[in-house]
């Protein structure tokens, strides 16, 4: 009955000056109140008016191992909802946001070089084609010495008179009509000059891909790092407090083991993610067209309330297919081929040109009585054999072209396919978001009630090592989910050609 009377009027004196009383009647103090227990969460140095004075050496109760570790320092940034948010890591350089880190990939990047230079080239092509519907013009400058009354007797049919001359001209060609080959030609170039210029805009847009991949990577990186940094501090302060406990004799050897233990692992926490950071700003490096090794303080402009991923794939399929520049390219080149071929069928086809000559003949021999000559005509070229080169050679584009064809529809098949997966992934990671935001919830919820029952004695050091692991576990799937989102919505746009 006098425990009983003892306990109730402490549990009623809400002051906890009772608590501050030694223990009396053989048994130790009760434990605080809970408005006691939030204090201490809190971080007040509620202990001090609760424990009894470590008199004559003798071990204090189990409760009052709160005198030395209430004054640890609060619960990392995020598990005390008045706690103050974790500030954003600052590593030594210059602060990049993700629209500034395009801009500098598509200045930079080698790759778009090579794109537009290739775009460029293509472009020339065209005008390659087109010079066989122009006329050409040569200029001659010749000068002969020849033996007298001798004709041309070999490596011809006819053996026309080599007369001593000196003299110049120029001679005109001009293709009438091939039947539409050149025609062709010129089409083929231009069908390709338009898919280099899509394979360009697709470079951009698989570049700009690679810059917001790399981009989120790096940036969690940076958070876990700092995430791990946190870690390391709070699991050694509370390694210390243990410490202190266990020179008191208020803790055993084996907490502090085991407190020792989570500090190592953290340290190793540390030292992998910030590792994965130094690898991703690397990688961000690259993907700028940097050579150096130059460190970014990489600015999260992520929303806290993102907009959740579309809710249906089909509009957004058909969208790709008018949109992708891949898919555009494909469609070009298969244009090409189409009309490759038609141009390769016109070789059989006769050539109708016209020729014309004019010069003059200042130094001449005798037989030669004008000083200057001109002559105008035309020719006919009628293919008639040359060993099934010509009909191989439109076989081949044909079956070329049919090649193509069936390229693209493969392309169309895989943009179905990848669109709807984006859109799935999308959709998953949206939902990752608010599960891993409620689990490091429930984990700081843990944590708290962990690190108060610790301080009052109330359960081991072993669960409270435990909900610090699950607390760090959370606060990294927490800053996964987040970037994995805009990695996927990054995806999805580029999926859809946007």
């Amino acid at each position: 009955m006098k425990k009983f009377a003892l306990l109730s009027s402490c549990i009623l004196w809400l002051s906890g000056s009772c608590f501050a009383q030694p223990a009396k009647h053989g048994f130790p103090a009760p434990p605080p109140p809970a408005s006691a227990l939030a204090g201490l969460v809190a971080g007040d140095d509620f202990s001090r008016a609760v424990c009894p004075p470590n008199t004559e050496g003798a071990l204090a109760p189990e409760g009052c191992s709160l005198e030395l570790f209430a004054q640890a320092t609060p619960p990392p940034a995020g598990s005390h909802p008045n706690a103050p948010a974790a500030a954003t890591p600052s590593p030594n350089g210059p602060r990049l946001t993700l629209a500034e880190a395009e801009k500098m990939a598509l200045a930079h990047n080698p790759n778009i070089s090579i794109a537009h230079l290739l775009q460029l080239a293509q472009a020339q092509v065209t005008r390659e084609a087109r010079a066989g519907e122009m006329p050409v013009v040569d200029a001659n400058v010749t000068a002969v010495g020849a033996h007298d009354n001798s004709r041309n007797t070999a490596g011809a049919i006819n053996n026309p008179s080599i007369y001593d001359r000196a003299g110049a001209g120029l001679t005109a060609r001009q293709l009438i009509t091939d039947f539409g080959r050149t025609r062709n030609l010129v089409r083929n170039a231009q069908s390709n000059a338009r898919a280099q210029l899509e394979t360009e805009r697709a470079t951009t847009e698989d570049i700009t891909l690679a810059v917001d991949q790399v981009f989120y990577q790096a940036l969690t990186a940076q958070q876990i790092l700092h995430v791990a940094q946190q870690t390391v501090k709070a699991r050694q302060t509370t390694g210390e407090q243990i410490g202190a406990l266990t020179q008191q004799k208020l803790r055993s050897t084996l907490d502090l083991s085991l407190a020792n233990v989570q500090v190592s692992q953290a340290e190793l926490l540390s030292l992998d993610a910030q590792n994965s950071a130094q690898g991703a700003m690397a990688a961000l490096n690259a993907i700028l067209g940097s050579e150096a090794d130059q460190p970014y303080d990489l600015v999260d402009e992520t929303p806290d309330n993102p907009q959740p991923a579309p809710a249906h794939a089909e509009d957004l399929v058909q969208l790709a297919f008018r949109s992708r520049p891949d898919l555009a390219a494909l469609n070009d080149r298969w244009l090409a081929a189409r009309q490759f071929a038609s141009a390769e069928h016109d070789l059989s086809r006769p050539t109708i040109s016209a020729l014309a000559t004019g010069g003059g003949t200042p130094v001449r021999a005798d037989q030669i009585q004008s000083s200057w000559y001109g002559a105008a005509g035309g020719n006919i070229n009628i293919p008639i054999f040359n060993g099934f080169e010509y009909s191989a050679r439109s076989n081949e584009a044909d079956l070329r072209a049919q090649a193509a064809s069936e390229q693209v529809r493969n392309l169309r098949d895989t943009i179905a396919r990848d669109v709807r997966t984006a859109v799935l992934n999308a959709q998953i990671a949206f939902q990752r978001i608010g599960v891993s935001k409620e689990l490091l919830d429930q984990a700081n919820n843990a944590l708290e009630l962990a690190n108060a029952r610790y301080k009052v004695g109330l359960s081991g050091i072993v669960d409270l090592t435990q909900s610090q692991l699950a607390q760090t576990q959370a606060e990294i799937a927490y800053t996964n989910a987040r970037f994995a989102y805009q990695q996927a919505l990054a995806d999805l746009r580029y999926q859809t050609g946007q």
